[in-house]
């Protein structure tokens, strides 16, 4: 038992005389006193004899690893991959072999140019990276929610990060890509023009790590157990289907929860609404590889999904949020080489550099070579190997034996075995060597058309504004016409609105092509995040607004037809305390009104007593609340004496995205939320 009592300074102390639940050193020393140091008297100086204070404030020192440089700010997560389809014709990969099997995980999701205590909702990448523990060691699926890069060969990855990152003088901005060194660097690269028509699109801006979907970006190999080989493109599809924000509603949600993605992802593992994607695959053959329009080894391209279609194979569901965020999310160490037997790697330049990369990192960030002795990084199956000592290292070899070949017999002796071991595929490689880049990577625009021309008319707007947001951050307007030249080879009207919104009256020459950009490639309807969001509001969340005396069988009828639909419900109330309804009952609150603003919810609903409705029309953030809503195409439901507000608030031009709600349409007004938003209204809403 735990006694609570004061020292002679007036220092809380908490003691027990319970041997299990007693403080150590890291040592296992009992620990008396965890409140004061070591001192010549009371009021006389520390001493350096105090071995308890010097070990805490050591570790305490000691305490921040190097961040990582890129996908700093990343959430963890742990589950299970099932397999629903064996392949063995394709890989001889031990996960994909036995139909039901579940292989645990561990699933990171990050920004990649901000720090760790960067917000959440940047206009960015989401990286999107999945350990599985399998059978036969890690497999590390290290990707992205965009399918292809910035650059085609990694030597130019530190010019990329650092001309995204604060610049050096500065030290900004953080977070963002609306800067000059961004933009500079882009326009004078025309390899990443397809990736910011993606970055400027609204995958940039997700609404949920559980509503975007995930890539390999690279391709890579799968090969039999015979040693034929395929190529190999992995997806992740979310089930929950696919939602983003709009930016002016992703710039308030950063002022309002800059940890708006950690937040969702805990509160719906911590609810019991596991998020699943199903992992599938694109599978070609060498033949296909010659006669696509562009190379399979550059990782600026895509592969249709209606030239090579996705075959699922198995789910991935996460279902447990850490126990501890450093052990886990932050020491876990992903590496693009950590591959298994079945799957090799391709010569994508990017991806051969990453496999460098990958693991220098991991040395400098995790203190050496003994990274995988860290639980989170450890692999679940048995292993057994030579390496030994190191900072660091948890475990060596037993015994007197750490070579091989050895003649000390097989007990704990390690041995190769052909028959399960890896084996790279025997690909015929010969060449000159020298520095430089295949031809076959020469076209940078015609599959930014593609994706430009594949999506919606308010998703092509959106890609319209982005741009323009962000070039109008350059300062210095060569940068902004460079890169104007560059879209006038992708799409007349996309460069003719961006031009428009910066206010360029004389177009530039467009950018010289490397390669002529094919005009005529078909759109593609799984680039368009529209065109794949879900049928239902499941996993989404209403903003339920009350009043104090609000109909309490409006409240129970919304209530119980969101749960039904598998949303969740979040009360807002003018005071933290909640509201008693019309019936006598409480509603306890979630948000206060000035700390649950609209854009942290997928619909609102106003339900209010009449008596309330004067006094909440005249205030700002509840006009806020509602002016957001219907600025950022949201549906919204209300009941009478919530007319004063929605006129106050300037959204009393009624539209098929409002509806008044009662008892008997809850079910309704949950039927319309599916479609996530009211789009038709944004033509009438004047961003400019």
């Amino acid at each position: 038992m735990t006694d609570k009592t004061l020292g002679k300074g007036g220092e809380p102390r908490q003691q027990t005389t319970d041997r299990d639940r007693t403080m150590t050193t890291a040592q296992g020393g009992p620990i008396s006193d965890d409140q004061n140091t070591l001192s010549a008297g009371p009021r006389g100086p520390a001493l350096m004899a105090d071995h308890v204070f010097r070990e805490k404030m050591f570790h305490f020192d000691h305490e921040r690893i190097p961040e990582r440089v890129v996908h700093a700010r990343g959430y963890g997560v742990h589950g299970h991959f099932e397999l629903k389809e064996a392949i063995p014709e394709l890989s001889c990969a031990d996960i994909f072999q036995r139909v039901g099997e579940k292989t645990p995980t561990f699933t990171r999701f990050s920004t990649v140019a901000g720090n760790k205590g960067s917000f959440d909702l940047a206009r960015d990448v989401r990286g999107f990276a999945t350990k599985f523990y399998t059978q036969e060691g890690n497999w590390d699926l290290v990707g992205n929610n965009i399918p292809v890069f910035f650059i085609q060969d990694a030597m130019k990855f530190p010019d990329l990060v650092h001309s995204v990152k604060a610049a050096p003088d500065r030290g900004f901005p953080q977070a963002q890509s609306a800067h000059d060194n961004f933009w500079d660097f882009v326009s004078l690269s025309p390899e990443a023009i397809h990736m910011t028509l993606w970055q400027m699109s609204d995958r940039a801006i997700p609404r949920s790590f559980r509503f975007m979907e995930g890539f390999g970006v690279h391709s890579f190999r799968l090969v039999n157990a015979e040693g034929k080989s395929h190529y190999v493109k992995f997806h992740w599809k979310p089930k929950q289907g696919l939602q983003s924000v709009v930016w002016n509603e992703a710039l308030k949600i950063n002022g309002a929860d800059p940890d708006f993605h950690r937040r969702d992802m805990w509160d719906a593992i911590d609810a019991g609404d596991f998020p699943q994607w199903d992992l599938g695959i694109q599978v070609f053959d060498d033949e296909f590889a010659d006669n696509f329009e562009f190379d399979i080894l550059d990782a600026t391209k895509i592969i249709p999904e209606e030239q090579v279609p996705v075959r699922i194979i198995g789910t991935l569901t996460l279902n447990a949020n850490v126990d501890n965020f450093f052990a886990e999310t932050e020491q876990v160490a992903f590496c693009t080489q950590n591959i298994v037997r079945g799957i090799d790697h391709t010569n994508d330049p990017l991806l051969q550099g990453r496999n460098f990369s990958y693991l220098d990192t991991q040395l400098k960030r995790l203190g050496g070579p003994n990274f995988t002795h860290i639980p989170i990084n450890a692999p679940k199956c048995p292993f057994h190997h030579f390496q030994q000592d190191g900072h660091m290292a948890m475990h060596n070899p037993k015994g007197r034996v750490n070579y091989e070949p050895n003649s000390w017999g097989e007990d704990g002796n390690p041995r190769e075995n052909p028959e399960i071991g890896f084996k790279s595929y025997p690909e015929e490689v010969s060449g000159t060597k020298q520095r430089v880049r295949s031809e076959t990577f020469a076209d940078h625009y015609s599959q930014a058309r593609q994706f430009y021309i594949s999506q919606t008319e308010i998703e092509q707007q959106h890609i319209a504004a982005a741009y323009t947001f962000e070039l109008s951050k350059c300062q210095e307007e060569r940068i902004r016409l460079r890169m104007l030249g560059h879209l006038m080879n992708v799409h007349d009207d996309l460069a003719k609105q961006v031009a428009e919104g910066l206010g360029v009256t004389e177009m530039p020459e467009p950018a010289t092509p490397a390669r002529a950009p094919i005009t005529d490639l078909p759109p593609s309807d799984a680039l368009s995040i529209l065109k794949n969001g879900p049928d239902s509001f499941a996993g989404r969340k209403l903003g339920l607004y009350l009043s104090g005396g609000a109909d309490a069988a409006v409240v129970e009828a919304l209530e119980k037809a969101f749960t039904d639909e598998g949303a969740m419900v979040a009360i807002v109330t003018p005071h933290i305390q909640g509201v008693t309804l019309s019936d006598g009952s409480t509603r306890a609150a979630d948000e206060k009104i000035d700390g649950g603003p609209s854009v942290v919810f997928d619909a609102v609903a106003l339900v209010f007593a009449d008596d309330a409705s004067g006094k909440i029309a005249n205030n700002k953030p509840s006009q806020d609340f509602v002016s957001d809503a219907y600025a950022h195409n949201k549906f919204i439901a209300w009941t009478k004496a919530a007319e004063p507000l929605l006129k106050a608030a300037g959204a009393d031009d009624m539209d098929g995205g409002m509806m008044e709600v009662s008892a008997d349409n809850a079910t309704d007004f949950v039927q319309s939320c599916r479609k996530l938003r009211f789009w038709e209204r944004e033509a009438k809403l004047n961003w400019e």
